[in-house]
């Protein structure tokens, strides 16, 4: 992909021709159904935020297990498909396209809301209170996974991604990030297997690299993409060896020719992040992590993730909050404040279809967002 910081210009991600470089982030929302099954304001959010260069939907679990919260979506029974089949006509007719996050929640789980209890690559419950339909609850201890169970976890995930592509989504991406399933089995805290998907970086790696080219082989590595998060403690996981962790895991998986590697809340001065756009070849979607949600300081991250070598910007609050994002960062107008309140667990429009949009393309410039001269040429910082 050419280099530029120029975020509006056209990009491309393999086969697929994106109108600009700007990636809607998965954001969890708990507008589905209780089944997992797409609702009629999940059709209306997408569809609102099709201007977005590429849509990533929201993690979409791969079977009952991998559920997290309630109301989150799934992607494992042609109701879910057809479900999900309504938002990708929805967002495609209006000029959008989107992929399907692919997410197991491992120990990010609970029986009172699956009815199940939880998997994960060890008896290491989650540290913290979780989400359930009768409010927050201890977390339970998990089942570690047999080696039946892993394979069939795979093999969901590659129907999960079959089925999402006949559901219409140009692609899926595989959540290895965040302390769900897959960044389980990577940090050791949470892997403590004595067999061959334990103990050794080059183990620990295994059970990532194998759903993911399970899921390569059922849609094409093309359709692919993949999410990490280096040196995250999201969900209680934590690294020792986040530097030889990643570098392995990358080794694995070079030869696939993914679409994309989608880095979570990306640092450019950090080490690691420098090490994996030297190393990784292909397309590098980068994740700024925004404090300030100023049309300004959107900006600027976003010039300077590219500028740093990403070759697309996934951003999520800015996209919740402003569903005409890339026509306000195009005119500097002012961006939506996003009401935290209404974020998860709560359900309805308010907080998710109801923010606003530019009433007309003159609206004023905002007093927060006028940049210097060489921001705004998009000239390389």
């Amino acid at each position: 992909m050419t280099r530029t910081t120029d975020f509006l210009a056209p990009a491309r991600l393999g086969r697929l021709p994106l109108p600009n470089h700007l990636v809607m982030a998965p954001l969890t929302r708990n507008r589905a159904e209780a089944d997992g099954t797409p609702t009629d304001l999940m059709v209306t959010h997408y569809a609102q935020r099709a201007s977005a260069g590429l849509i990533i939907a929201e993690g979409s679990t791969p079977n009952p297990a991998g559920q997290t919260y309630p109301d989150i979506t799934a992607i494992h029974t042609a109701r879910h498909a057809d479900g999900w089949r309504r938002v990708t006509d929805a967002v495609r007719a209006a000029g959008g396209r989107m992929f399907l996050q692919l997410q197991h929640g491992g120990r990010v789980s609970h029986p009172a809301t699956t009815g199940l209890m939880p998997l994960a690559p060890s008896a290491v419950p989650l540290p913290e209170r979780i989400f359930t339909p009768q409010g927050h609850r201890q977390a339970a201890v998990p089942r570690a996974m047999t080696t039946d169970d892993i394979r069939d976890t795979i093999a969901d995930f590659a129907a999960a991604a079959r089925r999402a592509v006949d559901a219409g989504f140009e692609g899926v991406e595989v959540h290895s990030a965040n302390g769900m399933l897959l960044h389980q089995f990577l940090a050791d805290n949470t892997n403590r297997r004595t067999d061959s998907y334990g103990g050794s970086v080059a183990r620990r790696v295994r059970f990532a690299a194998e759903v993911t080219e399970a899921v390569a082989d059922a849609i094409g590595a093309d359709r692919v993409g993949i999410r990490i998060s280096p040196a995250s403690t999201v969900n209680g996981v934590l690294e020792e060896d986040t530097d030889r962790l990643y570098a392995t895991l990358l080794d694995r998986l070079k030869g696939l020719e993914l679409a994309y590697l989608h880095l979570v809340r990306s640092d450019p001065a950090t080490g690691w992040y420098r090490r994996i756009r030297t190393d990784w070849p292909g397309v590098l979607i980068g994740n700024p992590d925004l404090t300030d949600l100023s049309t300004r300081a959107v900006t600027r991250a976003t010039r300077e993730m590219l500028a740093a070598g990403a070759d697309l910007v996934a951003l999520g609050r800015p996209f919740l909050a402003n569903p005409d994002l890339v026509t306000r960062l195009r005119l500097g107008a002012p961006l939506n404040p996003v009401r935290d309140r209404y974020f998860m667990y709560v359900g309805g429009a308010t907080g998710y279809n109801d923010y606003a949009a530019l009433s007309n393309e003159s609206e004023p410039l905002s007093s927060d967002s006028v940049l210097p001269p060489c921001l705004e040429t998009g000239a390389a910082l």
